[in-house]
């Protein structure tokens, strides 16, 4: 029964942390999702939550949801802010969409140190840097 279904890939969406706005005092960062492909996505939810160990303790954040009914082809969609004290453990995403009638899912997790100066790129769609998951 298993192998009767159709493995939905997910092709063309990534997940990108990018840097907002830098002042001397913070940097302001924000989780965008990121539609490369050339349709349209529908019905898009979004989990995500932080998990992981800071200072010899398990840490857990708490789970939030977020809903966009369509996020057009070659556009992006904010998800939420996000903390810099959070970069230290993993930030997952869980992404669920439609194409027509198909669902599509897939989990795109930051690893703890991952968003870094040094991961930066130019973020397509959004002109701005920050890290990305494809």
């Amino acid at each position: 029964m298993l192998k009767d279904l159709s493995k939905n890939i997910v092709e063309d969406i990534a997940v990108a942390v990018a840097l907002e706005k830098e002042t001397p005092e913070s940097k302001i960062w924000y989780v965008y999702l990121i539609n490369l492909k050339d349709q349209p996505i529908e019905n898009v939810l979004v989990t995500s939550k932080g998990y992981g160990e800071k200072d010899g303790e398990q840490v857990k954040t708490s789970v939030l949801r977020h809903m966009m009914p369509l996020v057009e082809a070659g556009a992006s969609a904010l998800i939420e802010p996000i903390d810099e004290a959070t970069f230290g453990l993993n930030n997952e995403y869980w992404v669920s969409y439609y194409i027509g009638k198909d669902i599509y899912d897939k989990k795109f997790i930051f690893l703890p140190e991952s968003i870094v100066d040094s991961n930066f790129i130019k973020l397509p769609v959004l002109n701005k840097v920050g890290v990305m998951i494809r």
